[in-house]
């Protein structure tokens, strides 16, 4: 019968192999901070629905601790065609556009020309002369502005500017003058807006609308240049977001998404002409509200520069005191977001306890950065009307993948 020593280099090689895997496993864990079963559960749901037909395409960024831990381009860009959905699809991002706007204009704050409690007309003097709809027992009377609107009242949605969506008496007026229309230039739309009437007293309710423009036409006003410019000078050249603007250039239409509508079975039809050939032309109405399309690496470019505290590579953006401001509650106490649930920072919902700030384009894309967790999530996809609940199912999953 053979010793002991004769088995000791076998055993050896045994025992350090079973070492080395359980140690690349719990590095693979300490490295990530994420379950990678979980993270495969995220994708595979995706490509169920893909598989059943519900969605075209699907694409998806997850960074963690300034790592990549996982990238997903699943599907087609344009399924009619077989054109696969690849890391430099362009997407149209619609109010997405939101948070950069937010940037742009608190790139002026930084430089010290303005105050967010600064009244608009201070600068757009036609604003002073904005009345407020008040119904009364009589119908409604159109009353004074108490207290005047402000920066922070626009950066907030609580400046009681809306969309016109509404089946309201002041939304119809919109509706009527065309306000929300892309066409014209910004300019002549926000001072349009101007005769309109606020849906009620700035400050003390939230109400999504075209506030956001207002800050985008605020940004030509206080810097002197047209906002595309002043975008591309101070946000997306810095940050290199090369596939980012206001409109995709013909020689890159080919990347752009296919917009589909879903019907109420979920199944998907390539939308008709209008929307899914906007974009493709270069514009004379820069929106800051909801007119730039992007990719998820360039969008992802600009995350990390707010998880980052203003700079990213050498570029600094903002001051990181400035990048706190916008990714905390700045809502009046007067005013709430989603029952009191949620807070509002500028351009973004806040989540109160995580700190995560986030939003979504019309499309449905959607991003959230947690500082927290030093999370990124952005995800991408082209459905109207919006469908978020793909991705918040995908982001479910991603959450529960972070190990405690």
């Amino acid at each position: 019968m053979k010793s002991i020593k004769a088995y000791f280099p076998l055993l050896l090689v045994l025992v350090l192999g079973f070492t080395g895997c359980t140690s690349t496993k719990e590095e693979q864990k300490t490295n990530t901070g994420m379950l990678a079963d979980s993270l495969a559960s995220a994708e595979n749901l995706i490509q169920q629905y893909i598989d059943e037909g519900e969605l075209a395409g699907f694409s998806a960024l997850v960074i963690k601790d300034g790592e990549e831990v996982l990238r997903m381009n699943k599907g087609y860009a344009d399924r009619e065609n077989e054109i696969s959905i690849e890391p430099n699809t362009i997407f149209r991002i619609f109010s997405m556009s939101k948070p950069i706007t937010a940037v742009a204009l608190m790139t002026l704050y930084d430089e010290g020309r303005f105050d967010l409690d600064d009244k608009v007309s201070d600068y757009i003097p036609k604003y002073a002369g904005i009345k407020v709809y008040t119904p009364n027992d009589n119908g409604f009377s159109l009353e004074e502005q108490q207290p005047e609107m402000t920066i922070r009242h626009l950066l907030t949605h609580t400046s009681g500017i809306s969309y016109g969506w509404n089946p309201t008496y002041v939304d119809s007026l919109y509706r009527v003058n065309n306000v929300s229309g892309w066409d014209g230039k910004l300019e002549d739309k926000m001072l349009l807006l101007a005769d309109m009437p606020l849906n009620f007293q700035p400050g003390t309710q939230w109400m999504y609308g075209l506030s956001i423009d207002v800050a985008g036409y605020l940004v030509e006003v206080i810097s002197g240049q047209p906002f595309d410019e002043y975008l591309q000078e101070h946000v997306f050249g810095p940050l290199k977001m090369d596939d980012t603007g206001f409109y995709v250039p013909e020689e890159k239409h080919d990347r752009l998404c296919n917009l589909y509508n879903q019907g109420d079975d979920n199944r998907l039809q390539p939308a008709q002409k209008g929307f899914a050939d906007a974009f493709k032309e270069p514009v004379t109405l820069f929106s800051g509200g909801g007119g730039l399309v992007s990719t998820v690496d360039d969008y992802a470019r600009f995350c990390k520069m707010l998880l980052n505290g203003g700079e990213l590579n050498g570029a600094r953006i903002l001051k990181p005191e400035t990048v706190k401001m916008i990714m905390s509650n700045q809502l009046p106490e007067t005013a709430s977001y989603e029952n009191g649930n949620m807070g509002f920072g500028l351009a973004g919902a806040v989540d109160f306890e995580s700190g995560e700030y986030s939003w979504a384009g019309m499309a449905s894309t959607n991003f959230w950065i947690n500082p927290t967790n030093q999370l990124i999530i952005i995800t991408a996809t082209q459905i109207l009307p919006s469908n978020y609940g793909y991705a918040n199912e995908f982001k479910s999953k991603i959450d529960n993948s972070l190990t405690k």
